[in-house]
């Protein structure tokens, strides 16, 4: 795919919610290879934009295409398979199953532990060693920091092109937080794309190669994110508050 090309391009975007009208013509492009961050004050749209790209949620209007293929009226499950992976706000684990078995319902090739791609599993076990550590305890008993390993290890324990990821880095502590920059740069020069949903501005700073940011349902701004951490000013503008 040509670098200029977007993997992943809203056109026009609306959702609606029963009565609500959440998403009012939302236009996104996500580079391939890049991060970009999706920023704005809660109740912006942020997360219904994340949803309605996988599905769980369907646009009223507009379209969404990736790698230029139309997935605006795709099921979820065909928009996984396409190698798009989700990481929810609630991180989605299944507490009572142990690490093992949380990785191995993700990894839709295997029947067993022993089937997923050992070079894959070893190489995540390199990004969050947390999970090689606790591999057969119960999912349920991590620390939050842990579980968010967790999640991101499930959605990449097959190669995918796009990783939506919502407030990873909620709630962490600052050595985890430092973990899981250092494993979603790694993400990128691997050449996986990643749309993320952040609040923590730093993280955001250290992390995006472009920004959006979204407002009332729409995208008021898009370019590079050093331009946008280095113009306190706009900064306040767009989000009421400052770098």
């Amino acid at each position: 795919m040509n670098p200029q090309t977007p993997l992943l391009e809203l056109r026009a975007v609306h959702t609606h919610i029963g009565a609500y009208h959440i998403l009012h013509g939302v236009d996104l492009a996500v580079p391939p290879g890049q991060i970009t961050l999706l920023l704005g004050r809660n109740g912006a749209g942020k997360t219904t934009t994340l949803r309605t790209i996988m599905g769980l949620w369907q646009a009223s209007r507009g379209s969404i295409h990736c790698a230029g293929q139309d997935i605006t009226a795709l099921a979820t499950a065909q928009i996984a398979r396409l190698g798009i992976a989700y990481v929810p706000e609630n991180m989605g684990i299944f507490a009572d199953l142990s690490v093992k078995e949380n990785m191995l319902l993700a990894a839709r090739q295997a029947r067993r532990a022993a089937q997923i791609d050992a070079q894959r599993l070893q190489w995540i076990f390199g990004l969050f060693p947390a999970l090689e550590k606790f591999w057969n305890h119960p999912a349920g008993k991590l620390s939050g920091g842990q579980k968010q390993m967790l999640a991101v290890g499930r959605a990449i324990v097959e190669p995918r092109a796009l990783l939506l990821l919502d407030e990873p880095g909620k709630g962490l502590a600052p050595a985890i937080i430092d973990r899981m920059i250092e494993a979603l740069v790694q993400l990128r020069s691997s050449g996986v794309a990643i749309l993320l949903v952040e609040q923590n501005l730093h993280f955001a700073q250290r992390l995006g190669d472009s920004v959006a940011v979204m407002d009332n349902g729409r995208v008021v701004h898009a370019g590079s994110m050093a331009a946008l951490a280095q113009d306190a000013a706009l900064q306040r503008a767009l989000l009421g508050l400052a770098l």
